[in-house]
């Protein structure tokens, strides 16, 4: 099973200069936790609920003037949607997330896909609970001797 069967399609993004107030708000009216941000059109990062939360909120940043650049993680993970669902597992085990954007062919965002997305619509329960495990302690570390 492809990326492409189980991700999630119509994507939200937010510029980089917008404000953190105008990406939580953003969130709350289309009921997603995460944005693809862009500066001009190139991808540069995804801020989620948590880094508004974790990363603003909480340390009392102002949200209408906290512009999302400063609180976004850069350089998100991301797969392309003719990689197979467990490609999309073990890039998000290795690298510690539980969501992947989704690149097209012309490398532009076609989607978000989360562990949630393997579970539910690929039936690969053994798989997430394989890849929560991991990502509940942040990203493996190996040690090569």
């Amino acid at each position: 099973m492809k990326v492409a069967d189980v991700m999630t399609r119509h994507v939200e993004t937010v510029q980089a200069e917008e404000s953190v107030a105008e990406a939580a708000s953003i969130m709350r009216n289309k009921g997603v936790g995460a944005l693809p941000v862009y500066m001009s059109d190139v991808l540069i990062g995804m801020i989620t609920d948590r880094d508004i939360t974790v990363e603003a909120t909480a340390i009392g940043l102002n949200p209408n003037k906290t512009k999302v650049e400063s609180v976004m993680s850069w350089y998100p993970e991301t797969c392309r949607e003719d990689d197979t669902v467990d490609e999309a597992a073990r890039i998000m085990e290795e690298k510690g997330v539980r969501r992947l954007i989704v690149l097209g062919e012309d490398r532009r965002v076609s989607g978000i896909v989360t562990v949630t997305d393997l579970a539910g619509r690929a039936h690969r329960s053994k798989l997430v609970e394989e890849v929560l495990t991991r990502t509940s302690h942040g990203p493996v570390t190996r040690i090569r001797l």
